[in-house]
């Protein structure tokens, strides 16, 4: 097809090198206003890559082009692009368009643009904005994007506070998505994307404080999702029943939600195989990771924010360099009280053999829980904790019961009761069998029967009688809930 008419210089270069694929360089730097030698106006490029251009034997058709600064509409909507698209170091007046369109390989490498619409968009080979200037939304909903996304080093700037620097939902990325040292100031949008290649991340930052960082609800990530290696985030990482098939790493990240009041990490109903969350200083903001599944959760307690949400997370394995109370530290850092955290930790060291460990935990549930009774409750449990350790410390009661037998041994033997039955219907008193049978609740040998204290010495026997009543009391109470913690 010939040169259509019109055309000015940089434009004819463009058609007649579309044929062989031939990169033309209209310049190397970033022109900063409507040069005329470097002026290519948007709808010459949308005619080439649909097919205006003649295609050469032996050659393949590409539109490669550097430096220029490109006029008007660039709209591709709906298009089927048969040729790939190379774009190096140019500048747009308006977003390019490629909604719902289905093209090849798509490279904007160093570009300067208001946006980009990308929305519906199928490609069968990668799509790259890497080092590119966005001032706008990039906007990749329902994208399917064979060959990867790449990102790295790009710079987007939402127009709002109100707008999304990165807005997608339904996006499908085969290979890999790679957004690497790049910054982005507002909200990265990626509810329900389905990452096949794994998300990378490392160096990347996110400025929107105070909102939504990035919004991965519903997300499933297969291989890894690196949130690492410098990596920052300043705004909630909403991670919401999202899904990580592999590796979810935090390794040498920061979070910072930007109010202590909000979620600095928002990751409950999440599902993942390993999480590293070892960041490179201790999250700002508050943290969930309430109803998640996790194989394996690798931490420092030097990391855990002071808010932390527990409740119905279930685990295989903990790694940590952090202490036995660390953990317990860990379990305790949510507001409101439940029983499930304490509970699954006491299943973990239980599974690693750690029953002694399995127990301080139970017991840590019930004096949390103590707190929050009533002041008669809270009294009962004091004496259960006392005396039993709520059953999970039966030697105590054992150990009271030492302590009393000898003093009451001691009292009696410096004040013996008095008779009250017949020489020839009593036993011999003695000191430590009365003491004995005062303690336990039912008449063993019969001597409280047989005898009674008197004067300041009766008080004791009371109080032995009392505390014999608590303790057996106390004991049974605690074996039971130990044996029925339900």
């Amino acid at each position: 097809m010939p040169q259509p008419p019109g055309l000015n210089d940089a434009e004819r270069r463009l058609w007649a090198a579309f044929p062989s694929g031939t990169m033309v360089v209209l310049g190397d730097d970033r022109p900063a206003g409507p040069l005329p030698d470097r002026i290519v106006r948007g709808e010459i490029l949308t005619q080439l890559l649909l097919g205006a251009g003649d295609t050469r034997a032996g050659t393949v058709a590409a539109l490669r082009l550097r430096g220029a600064y490109i006029v008007g509409r660039f709209d591709l909507t709906g298009g089927v692009v048969e040729h790939e698209l190379r774009l190096e170091l140019c500048r747009f007046v308006e977003e390019p368009d490629f909604s719902n369109a289905q093209t090849r390989q798509l490279r904007f490498s160093r570009c300067r643009m208001p946006g980009f619409d990308g929305g519906g968009l199928r490609a069968d080979g990668y799509l790259s904005l890497s080092g590119s200037v966005i001032e706008g939304e990039v906007r990749l909903p329902r994208a399917q994007l064979s060959g990867g996304l790449r990102m790295n080093g790009v710079r987007i700037t939402a127009t709002a506070p109100d707008k999304w620097a990165l807005f997608s939902g339904g996006l499908v990325v085969d290979v890999g998505a790679f957004i690497r040292d790049a910054h982005i100031t507002g909200g990265v949008r990626l509810v329900g994307a389905r990452m096949n290649g794994g998300l990378f991340m490392e160096g990347t930052t996110l400025e929107n404080p105070g909102r939504i960082a990035l919004d991965g609800q519903n997300m499933v990530v297969e291989d890894a999702a690196e949130f690492s290696k410098d990596f920052t985030a300043h705004g909630t990482m909403r991670l919401r029943s999202a899904r990580f098939n592999g590796i979810l790493s935090f390794s040498k990240g920061a979070l910072d939600s930007g109010d202590p009041a909000r979620m600095a990490l928002h990751a409950s109903h999440m599902q993942a195989d390993e999480m590293l969350l070892l960041p490179r200083e201790r999250i700002k903001g508050r943290m969930s990771l309430s109803y998640s599944r996790i194989n394996l959760i690798m931490d420092s307690p030097k990391y855990w924010p002071e808010e932390l949400y527990l409740n119905g997370l279930t685990y295989e394995i903990l790694r940590s360099d952090g202490t036995f109370k660390d953990r317990l530290s860990w379990v305790s850092r949510d507001r409101e009280f439940h029983l499930q955290p304490y509970e699954q930790l006491a299943a973990w060291y239980h599974s690693v053999g750690s029953d002694d460990l399995a127990r301080k935990v139970q017991l840590a549930k019930l004096r949390a829980r103590r707190r929050r009774l009533n002041p008669v409750g809270r009294v009962w449990n004091h004496v259960l904790d006392w005396t039993v350790g709520y059953g999970y410390r039966p030697w105590l009661a054992f150990a009271w019961f030492g302590v009393l037998l000898a003093l009451g041994t001691t009292v009696f033997s410096i004040d013996a009761p008095k008779p009250i039955k017949q020489p020839d219907e009593r036993p011999a008193f003695h000191a430590l069998v009365y003491s004995l049978d005062l303690l336990i609740p039912l008449d063993t040998f019969g001597q409280q029967q047989a005898f009674d204290a008197t004067g300041w010495s009766r008080w004791v026997a009371y109080t032995l009688v009392a505390t014999g009543w608590v303790l057996a009391t106390a004991l049974i109470a605690g074996v039971t809930r130990v044996l029925r913690p339900n």
